[in-house]
């Protein structure tokens, strides 16, 4: 068997950064933090998104992360406006019907207290007339701003977002901007 090791890097995306190398108009890049060869992107987390993304060395590994086929499940916890109360949860457990069609069954909690998080740049709007609350959400989907619709839907909409996990990669206290190395076999059999 001619397995070999996969360059796996776990990043802690700052708000208002692309999960691609260069930059776009007012958002900057992944290059303004990470200067390595030939590692991409599995997985895309948007702009206005904080939290975990995942780059590799390696095509199998890439798709295996973020090909929806393989049901890799996604933690975000989820700032969102107001107090969801359990029929709320229970809406996002159940799934919740976008104009693209009926979400699958989510994991969804109240994280209290709330998680210990850094200060986001810039920090959101807060109506002082109107509390928060945070959510920890668990997808195995990855629809297009599918967390900020699902919440909306049910009535709570999302002021911050931050991706805490996906499948078994976690940020575990990585710094926004941060980023650490691990090292990854790949699997021949799992394509």
């Amino acid at each position: 068997m001619n397995d070999r090791l996969a360059r796996l890097i776990l990043f802690n995306k700052p708000y208002g950064v692309l999960s691609q190398f260069t930059p776009e108009g007012r958002w900057r890049g992944l290059k303004d933090f990470i200067a390595i060869p030939d590692v991409y992107v599995a997985g895309r987390l948007d702009a206005d998104s904080e939290g975990l993304l995942l780059l590799t060395d390696n095509g199998r590994l890439q798709a295996r992360i973020s090909d929806p086929r393989f049901k890799m499940e996604k933690t975000y916890w989820v700032q969102v406006e107001g107090l969801p109360d359990e029929a709320a949860l229970q809406a996002l457990r159940a799934g919740v019907q976008l104009k693209d069609g009926l979400t699958l069954p989510a994991r969804a909690r109240l994280l209290s207290p709330p998680p210990g998080v850094w200060e986001r740049e810039p920090p959101i709007r807060t109506r002082q007339a109107i509390p928060t609350a945070w959510i920890e959400l668990v997808i195995r989907e990855g629809r297009n701003r599918q967390v900020r619709r699902m919440t909306a839907a049910t009535g709570f909409p999302t002021l911050r977002l931050i991706r805490a996990a996906i499948g078994p990669y976690r940020l575990d206290g990585l710094a926004p901007g941060s980023w650490r190395e691990e090292q990854q076999e790949t699997d021949h059999d799992d394509a």
